[in-house]
């Protein structure tokens, strides 16, 4: 999606202003120092509106615009920036939004972005043929430490890399350290087991495969099994989950719905990451379940798993909080890229 400056700004006014008129727009960007009159606004909200990033309004003879799904998916955010501000202050969605994936765009990735997945798999692909056993090993081995460790790290899990590695390949236990963490690190391992050597399932996803990779990561953790039937929280957030597990149950099938239509694995792999994150739908272990449903979406097209080894965890949180609030994928999409373009040219598991 090609959006201007001009229109990125307007995007930005009508998130933190909520809907408004042509003309309160225009005096908007007037006082932000943009030279423009009040036809050329006119001219760019109906074209803005025409290309599905604004909703227009109707009240009588007059419109107020709104942004749309496509406008806030798209809407460039500098997540750390506005993580800065106070979580009442924020001017973030406090709801789900039940319109995100109904309307989710299927083309969610530029040519440059393509382009950049496209070369990383074409230099997994030549990494990871005729792979001798030993090293194949190695490398699955290898992944599995480095995935287990920075994703429990994520979630707040003080193992080491060497702690982890002695935990999954001695079978050690760091000393000092919650047995549960020990635990979360195993599931892990277990988790991304089973997404590889059963990749075929997850060609398509649907509830029953969400929970069962989820059983799979917080096995003897004191989670509950299945979709919650309580509500959830976010940390350092305002905006609350779905709390109704039908409404739950209707949104991981919206969900599925538009992994489907996505165009590529890639996007695949992105939105159902971020979806599963946004729906919150169980107890614990929500974004751990999302990151590997991802891999296994990954891993059934043919493409790169992610380790995740050198996301920064703060950003990593940040650019999630930006899409529960506004639902914008502009921050996370860069996470995604780099790490699977890290991820194809440093691993050789398939």
């Amino acid at each position: 999606m090609d959006i201007s400056s001009r229109e990125q700004k307007i995007i930005a006014i009508l998130l933190k202003s909520g809907p408004m008129q042509s003309s309160a727009l225009h005096k908007e960007l007037v006082l932000q120092g943009d030279d423009i009159s009040l036809v050329t606004v006119k001219r760019t909200l109906a074209s803005m509106t025409d290309r599905s990033l604004l909703t227009a309004i109707k009240s009588g003879r007059s419109s107020s615009y709104a942004v749309g799904v496509r406008g806030r998916v798209f809407v460039a955010i500098d997540a750390h920036a506005y993580c800065t501000i106070e979580p009442d202050q924020r001017h973030g969605l406090k709801t789900y939004n039940f319109n995100l994936f109904e309307e989710m765009p299927v083309d969610i990735f530029s040519t440059e972005e393509i382009n950049t997945l496209t070369r990383a798999t074409a230099a997994y692909e030549q990494r990871t043929t005729d792979v001798p056993p030993a090293i194949a090993k190695r490398e699955l081995e290898r992944l599995i430490i480095e995935l287990s460790w920075k994703s429990s790290k994520i979630e707040g899990n003080t193992y080491t890399l060497l702690d982890t590695e002695k935990l999954i390949l001695e079978h050690k236990e760091a000393v000092g350290h919650d047995k549960a963490e020990a635990q979360m690190i195993l599931n892990h391992k277990d988790a991304f087991t089973f997404v590889h050597e059963h990749s075929s399932l997850f060609q398509n996803i649907s509830r029953a495969n969400i929970e069962q990779l989820h059983a799979i990561l917080v096995k003897d953790l004191g989670v509950g099994i299945g979709l919650r039937k309580k509500p959830v929280g976010i940390t350092g957030s305002t905006y609350q989950p779905l709390d109704n597990i039908y409404q739950i149950s209707e949104g991981i099938e919206a969900l599925a719905s538009a992994v489907s239509r996505m165009d590529t694995p890639y996007a695949q792999a992105l939105i159902a990451l971020l979806g599963i994150s946004y729906l919150q739908p169980f107890e614990d272990g929500n974004k751990r379940t999302a990151r590997l449903l991802a891999n296994a979406i990954l891993l059934a097209h043919g493409r790169a798993p992610l380790s995740y080894r050198s996301v920064e965890e703060n950003e990593y949180r940040e650019a999630t909080m930006v899409f529960y609030e506004l639902n914008s994928i502009i921050p996370f999409k860069r996470i995604f890229v780099e790490q699977y373009d890290f991820a194809a040219r440093t691993y050789a598991v398939k």
